[in-house]
């Protein structure tokens, strides 16, 4: 039976990492922007993820903002489930072990991105790292649209039936057959996530447990109170929350995240807009459209 973990609900915020000019990491800017999210009503924080920039970040600099997200949420009530995905099983299983070292509440593993394996790799890659932290929660994320491979419900049914510690499942697949069918079929207290802001509402109706978010970087407090409202069953506030913000949410993905979400935080004084090669700050079309936005929501 799936590990029983209560906590593992709501919204969590897909954390985005600050950097300075020089493209260090802003470590005071990034406990600033982790204590943001908890005042807003966010108890679950996702480091080191997509959205974070992991990609291009040390394994050193990874372990450094899991472990300052640990120690800022452990203060503050807030559960910490760190990034710890890569196309190598081994070192996704070294990452996932530091993460658990560093005090990390689970993991956040995406699926092997490049390699494209079959679904018996899917099943075997996530087989081995389960195994090498029994007990360790662990979170599947799905998002074909980066990785050029899907987990498809019939492997996500069966990771979670043998191992207790694959605890949910992150979809960004934006496949809503195959999501329903994982959330009818799942074992009990195995939670389904939206991996996409846009389809938290729809999602949620049909059985889902939460949002990671991408949106609740730049509006904590009104992402947690839509996907709260949905969760309570207020689906009328819900819907109300939910178109208020969609300009936002869409806008978000309109160039390659985190980028647009960095300009939005800039402008509302949050952070520095630096990324790291290869991404780059948005375009100056995509500049002025984000501008709107920010105007309509008065950000």
């Amino acid at each position: 039976m799936t590990i029983r973990l209560d906590w593992l609900r709501g919204t969590a915020t897909a954390l985005v990492t600050p950097f300075n000019r020089d493209g260090s990491i802003d470590d005071a800017c990034f406990q600033k922007l982790v204590l943001r999210q908890i005042k807003g009503g966010v108890k679950l924080l996702v480091p080191c993820g997509t959205t974070g920039e992991n990609v291009t970040m040390t394994r050193d600099e990874q372990a450094h903002v899991i472990r300052m997200t640990v120690e800022i949420a452990h203060k503050n009530g807030a559960k910490v489930i760190a990034g710890t995905g890569t196309n190598n099983t081994a070192a996704a299983i070294e990452l996932t072990r530091r993460a658990r070292e560093l005090g990390a509440d689970a993991v956040l593993i995406v699926s092997s991105y490049y390699n494209k394996p079959t679904q018996d790799g899917h099943f075997a890659h996530y087989s081995e790292i389960a195994k090498s932290v029994k007990g360790f929660p662990i979170v599947l994320y799905n998002v074909p649209g980066r990785t050029a491979g899907n987990i498809s419900a019939e492997t996500t049914i069966r990771l979670a039936e043998k191992h207790e510690n694959i605890v949910a499942t992150k979809e960004a697949s934006g496949n809503f057959s195959q999501i329903m069918e994982v959330i009818a079929r799942r074992p009990k207290y195995f939670k389904v996530f939206s991996g996409d802001d846009a389809t938290a509402i729809p999602l949620i109706a049909v059985g889902a447990d939460g949002l990671v978010s991408v949106c609740a970087n730049e509006i904590p407090k009104g992402t947690v109170k839509m996907v709260d409202h949905a969760l309570n069953g207020s689906f009328h506030f819900a819907r109300k929350a939910h178109y208020k913000i969609l300009p936002l949410m869409e806008a978000n993905f309109i160039e390659s995240s985190p980028a647009p979400c960095k300009f939005v935080m800039k402008q509302m004084g949050l952070l520095e807009e630096n990324l790291r090669l290869p991404l780059v700050p948005v375009s100056d079309a995509t500049r002025q459209m984000l501008s709107g936005i920010i105007k309509d929501l008065k950000l």
